[in-house]
């Protein structure tokens, strides 16, 4: 009977949905990892320790990037609205958008950097479409890079690409990000907005432990004094 049982619910389709976004949360961590420990290469830190709110949409599938089509999910953690440092994971979908890519193309990983409480706000709303002056810009690569510079001192939001093995800033001007509560209901068990997840102090599920932990990483040095 206990077979049985376990049989079924390995086969149930909230159990397959359930360990889908447990490795697209793993998949994210992995992403964050890999891109700042590449040499020379990477987004400058000092960007990211500034950063209010910081999203990562692993692995975006070849075919896929058609304007009007769905082709990403991910997450999108913040920080600065309670005192414990990043906030757990909300997911997320982008959407549309005439990004730059090659429908054909590989898999591709993008990140983006909130850099102050308007992106933010924007970014934590059910729907937002990426545009505007000085909305959205490709961010710089490298490490050490200064993060002095007019793009990075002005847009909200900075955003980078990764496919076959490049690294490069990306502008994803047209995009529409959503959040997807479907998503957060399978991670936290009831369905959650956003904003309710990253302003509400919501405990990180197991699964985001792995990212939580490569977040902490880059958490501004006063944070990480007081641990």
């Amino acid at each position: 009977m206990r077979l049985l049982i376990t049989g079924l619910l390995l086969a149930s389709p909230f159990f397959a949905s359930t360990k889908e976004v447990d490795h697209r949360l793993d998949a994210s961590a992995a992403v964050l990892s890999e891109i700042m420990s590449s040499p020379g290469k990477g987004i400058p830190e000092d960007l990211l320790r500034k950063a209010h709110c910081i999203a990562i949409v692993p692995g975006m599938k070849e075919g896929a990037f058609i304007v009007g089509a769905k082709f990403g999910k991910g997450f999108v953690s913040c920080r600065g609205f309670h005192d414990a440092g990043w906030s757990a994971p909300a997911a997320i979908r982008i959407e549309g958008g005439s990004v730059g890519f090659q429908i054909g193309g590989s898999a591709t990983d993008i990140v983006m950097l909130v850099m102050n409480d308007r992106g933010a706000n924007k970014l934590l709303s059910s729907k937002f479409t990426l545009g505007g002056e000085g909305e959205v810009a490709a961010g710089p690569v490298g490490r050490e890079t200064s993060a002095d510079t007019d793009v990075t001192l002005h847009a909200e939001i900075l955003s980078w690409s990764r496919s076959r093995g490049a690294f490069a800033g990306v502008s994803l001007q047209g995009a529409t990000l959503r959040e997807d509560m479907d998503d957060n209901e399978e991670l936290y068990g009831r369905k959650l907005g956003n904003r309710e997840i990253i302003n509400g102090a919501v405990p990180p599920p197991p699964a985001a432990s792995r990212l939580m932990s490569e977040l902490r990483t880059y958490s501004p040095r006063e944070q990480r004094s007081a641990r």
